[in-house]
């Protein structure tokens, strides 16, 4: 059965679609079937993997009921990586589903048929706390957390802390982080090493070992239409979500039978 992860951060600009896309492609080169869910309407996820879906079905199509999954899942550069794509319906789901009954588990009801097929998903969620970022965490077993090395992305953090357990307490008791990562990180800089010592002070039990250098190659991939695996496999970029991919499945494994959430480990 699919482990399913949400990548997700309320501040915009912290690598989220970047780590996803990346990560879920590290995972799938590593021999796992993976499917990676774009549900946000910026569709970045979807670029930066080279899909165009040129007005077929996406996941908007499927969270609204007028798409199975298998009209909406596309083939990527990858043949162990599948997406859904986001499509420009979707900037307009958040005021749609506000009438939907069951409007915070649709996503989870739609992808229900894929659990079987895939070992991992990967959902990008849009940079807010809103229904589409709600559905997803309703429907996911962890949440990957990205943080940019600096006061505001810190600031940020407690909050997402605090909306993560009101998620688990009121429609997803399994919910559990995944883990904190730390994006455009450059250790040469003092504020770099300040945000890392006040993550490992109020959130060690959750800050992951890899960290995301800042890298050019990083930057450069989404333009080519591909994860930086396969657009500079020598880059530091791509060791270090090699790295992560390496990490998640680890600890994939060792939360085998023990599906009881971390989340009430966080204090505000």
């Amino acid at each position: 059965m699919a482990s399913i992860i949400s990548v997700a951060n309320q501040k915009g600009g912290v690598g989220k679609t970047t780590t996803a896309v990346n990560l879920a492609a590290c995972i799938a080169l590593a021999g796992k079937k993976v499917l990676l869910v774009d549900i946000d309407p910026q569709s970045n996820a979807t670029s930066g993997l080279g899909v165009t879906p040129n007005g077929g079905a996406g996941v908007y199509d499927l969270i609204m009921g007028s798409a199975t999954l298998d009209e909406v899942v596309h083939a990527t550069e990858i043949d162990t990586l599948k997406i859904i794509p986001a499509t420009v319906d979707l900037a307009g789901a958040e005021v749609e589903l506000v009438s939907v009954e069951q409007r915070e588990t649709r996503l989870k009801q739609a992808i229900q048929p894929a659990l079987e097929r895939f070992d991992y998903m990967v959902i990008d969620c849009p940079p807010s706390l809103g229904l589409l970022t709600l559905n997803a965490l309703t429907g996911s077993h962890s949440v990957l957390v990205p943080m940019q090395c600096e006061y505001y992305a810190l600031q940020g953090l407690s909050h997402l802390m605090q909306t993560l357990k009101r998620v688990k307490q009121s429609l997803n008791p399994q919910l559990r982080i995944e883990g904190i990562l730390l994006t455009m990180y450059d250790a040469r800089t003092s504020l770099t090493r300040q945000v890392q010592d006040q993550v490992k002070k109020y959130f060690k039990d959750f800050l992951l070992t890899t960290v995301i250098p800042r890298n050019v190659r990083l930057s450069e991939a989404p333009s080519h239409g591909q994860p930086v695996i396969l657009y500079d496999s020598r880059s530091k970029g791509a060791d270090a979500y090699v790295e992560l991919a390496k990490e998640i499945i680890l600890r994939g494994r060792r939360n085998l039978g023990n599906p009881s959430s971390n989340l009430s480990e966080v204090t505000p």
